[in-house]
């Protein structure tokens, strides 16, 4: 029997026993095991973490330790030796002037840019009214725009009989669609005339016709012309020509001009303009040489250099698209170079302007109107509306009803560029909603063309010059025909990074729109029905009803469980429109989240966004007030008309009418008015911009440096923005 071995003995006979020197096998820092029940990390929970914190505060400290040195500096060189009181004194002087200079430095080196579809507003911060310039740029192409598709006008006149419209038809041209609704439109605004005790004549629109009908122009040779247009000069030699004009040289190139030149307007309907476009570099390249021209011109900035000691406010839509925001900050920043740029939403920097901290500010504009709700510094989500109905579509429905009524130029071609110059003067001049101003009168108006004597043409007027406006509370007039057409052909809407699912803001106001464009729904004194939104938000009466057939449908959840927990994404669901089965032979059907919000993305952009101005803004109102009838009331009575559009003579008054009709309980506190102190409304929102950009960068952490933007790029928003991004 073999006795029992110690535990040396074993280690020596296994080979197991250590014979090292207890030299450690490596010179390598070993790490010891982590307790994994008691350890803590502090990775990305402090600000201070984040570039897009750190940075600001970096750069303020380090222009404080500047301008210390600078103060001190000088109290060294001329210090003066009468004692400490002297010394304050200097101080107090010194530092007062560095302020000044620094603040004076600061507001010279900003910029203010606002962005439109048809005109760019854009300024120094020490202006005090912007430069207004075209949104345009001309650029060598084989023919002009008025002779593509075969020299087809705007409006579009269509044939008669099978043959070319005659000048004898006119009221043939536009369909009868258009002409039902032109006559259904002149009866009820006599009707509503004849309730306002308004003179109406039986015959004025036979005087109107027989007037224009029989009137031939006046032909006044080029130099008996006072007020001749300068054009823009072409040189004899095609090859010497420029590649591209902007700005008001573009409109003013004579139209028989060698070589052609193409007008492209990159912003369309207040998104990119993706009908005349094939290629997004080359919106994106249009962009950059229509602000670097206006840099040059409207500024004075010569050298591109230059541009990185610039700070510029840019100003968005409140209802905006995710790819526009960074294709024009990768154009400022990358392409053009500035120092820093800031991000303000329109709404916001109009009560900026206005010095409002609760409004309704509705803004029309060339070609959409944005109506949203703003309450303490911020815009409220929900009741941001973006319509694609504006000032243009106005010009073009004043032409329409003037063709129709026999205008005396009948030749008229908004795709020409001294028509479309004429047709907006002319709108402007005439266009009104005071109902006393609806009256037969004899006006004038001269047309100037490119190598062409000035002819003066006379004609009368009647109901065109309102009813025309009363589109924006009748859109159906409008002609939305090629509103849509391109979209998402050549830029594709954002997407989200994790599930690609669609992520540009929408509301449920916007919602409520575009349901009631595409006759899901019908406006009821101002206000939309419950129906289901297509994007899946929904209205508090919307949440009421999905709940009630929610619990309704349960079966076999308890009724003490109302809600119940929500499936997995890609759970399959039982389809409840079919018969009951088995369990075995239950179908089952797998929704996709992602595919949903795509497709109801893709029904929406089906749709123009278009809707009677005063039930859209009661729909924003609802949105805004979310329920609390004190800020619905303190939104009646701030409603704020800016833009171009809303400079037309009695629009305001009408409007306040309109709003007041469909909410008679609220008929004291209404009011509509446009911006204080005798501001120009086309202007305010530029000027809001201006007040935002003057205040002291220490205090505002929303600037985008070009540094941190060569880092991040557009990840930044999220931290940078004062609105949810």
């Amino acid at each position: 029997m073999v006795g029992k071995k110690s535990g040396r003995a074993l280690l020596r006979e296994e080979g197991l026993e250590r014979t090292d020197n207890n030299l450690d096998l490596t010179t390598w820092p070993q790490v010891n095991m982590i307790n994994q029940k008691n350890y803590y990390t502090e990775f990305l929970k402090r600000d201070d973490q984040f570039l897009a914190y750190r940075a600001p505060l970096e750069e303020e400290r380090s222009r404080m330790v500047r301008e210390a040195r600078d103060k001190d500096r000088a109290l060294a060189q001329g210090a003066p030796a009468d004692g400490a009181m002297a010394v304050d004194t200097e101080d107090a002087v010194d530092e007062a002037g560095a302020s000044i200079t620094s603040r004076e430095d600061y507001v010279s080196k900003l910029i203010i840019m606002h962005v439109g579809s048809q005109n760019l507003r854009i300024g120094l911060g020490t202006d005090a009214l912007p430069k207004t310039t075209p949104m345009v740029i001309a650029r060598k192409w084989k023919e002009n725009e008025a002779e593509e598709d075969g020299g087809e006008p705007s409006p579009k006149r269509l044939k008669v009989d099978g043959a070319v419209p005659a000048e004898a038809y006119p009221e043939k041209w536009f369909g009868e669609d258009f002409a039902n609704q032109y006559q259904t439109m002149c009866s009820e605004l006599r009707t509503r005339m004849r309730t306002n005790k308004r003179r109406v004549l039986p015959n004025s629109k036979e005087l109107v016709v027989n007037f224009n009908r029989r009137t031939p122009p006046d032909i006044i040779s080029e130099h008996n012309d006072i007020n001749r247009i300068d054009w823009t000069e072409i040189p004899a030699n095609a090859k010497n020509a420029p590649e591209y004009f902007t700005g008001h040289e573009a409109l003013r190139i004579p139209e028989a001009s060698k070589p052609r030149y193409k007008l492209f307007w990159p912003i369309r309907n207040g998104s990119f303009n993706e009908k005349d476009y094939t290629n997004r570099n080359q919106i994106y390249h249009d962009m950059s040489k229509i602000f670097e021209e206006a840099f040059r011109t409207q500024l004075g900035i010569t050298k591109p250099k230059d541009l990185a000691n610039y700070k510029c406010v840019f100003i968005i839509p409140d209802l905006y698209e995710r790819v526009y925001v960074t294709m024009m900050l990768d154009i400022l920043i990358r392409d053009l170079g500035l120092g820093k740029v800031c991000l303000q939403q329109e709404s916001l920097s109009a009560t900026f302007g206005a010095g409002y901290s609760a409004a309704c500010v509705v803004d029309i504009g060339a070609q959409k109107t944005s109506i949203c709700c703003v309450d303490e510094g911020m815009c409220v989500e929900e009741s941001r509306i973006n319509l694609k109905i504006g000032g243009a579509d106005v010009t073009e429905t004043f032409i329409k009803m003037m063709l129709f009524d026999h205008f005396p130029y009948a030749e008229m071609n908004l795709k020409r560029r001294y028509d479309f110059l004429l047709a907006e003067e002319l709108k402007q001049k005439y266009c009104t909603m005071d109902e006393s101003s609806i009256i037969v009168q004899t006006l004038d108006f001269h047309l100037r063309a490119s190598g062409q004597d000035t002819r003066r043409y006379q004609f009368k007027t009647y109901d065109e010059t309102m009813l025309s406006v009363m589109g924006f509370f009748k859109p159906s007039i409008f002609d939305h025909s090629h509103k849509l057409d391109g979209r998402r052909k050549v830029i594709p809407r954002s997407v989200d990074l994790y599930d690609g699912s669609p992520n540009d803001p929408m509301s449920i106001a916007q919602i409520a729109v575009i349901e009631a464009a595409g006759g899901k729904s019908a406006p009821v004194n101002g206000t939309q029905e419950p129906v289901a939104s297509a994007a899946g938000a929904s209205t508090p009466a919307r949440a009421q009803l999905n709940l009630l057939n929610r619990i309704n449908d349960m079966e076999g959840t308890p009724k003490s469980s109302v809600a119940g927990s929500p499936a997995p994404e890609g759970t399959p669901v039982p389809d409840r429109d079919t018969p009951a089965l088995g369990e075995a032979d239950q179908p089952l059907i797998f929704r996709d989240p992602v595919l949903e919000k795509t497709k109801a993305a893709e029904e929406r952009d089906k749709v123009v966004p278009a809707m009677p101005l005063d039930h859209a803004i009661l729909e924003s109102l609802t949105q805004g007030a979310r329920g609390e009838d004190r800020k619905l009331r303190d939104f009646f009575g701030g409603i704020m008309l800016i833009g171009g559009g809303s400079k037309i003579p009695g629009f305001g008054v009408f409007l306040e009418t309109r709003l007041r009709e469909l909410r008679p309980f609220y008929g004291k506190e209404i009011l509509v008015g446009p911006p204080p102190r005798e501001f120009d409304p086309q202007v305010v929102i530029w000027k809001g911009g201006s007040v935002f950009g003057r205040l002291s960068s220490s205090g505002n952490d929303s600037w985008i440096s070009k540094a941190e933007y060569d880092i991040l790029g557009s990840r930044l928003l999220s931290n940078k923005c004062m609105f949810a991004w």
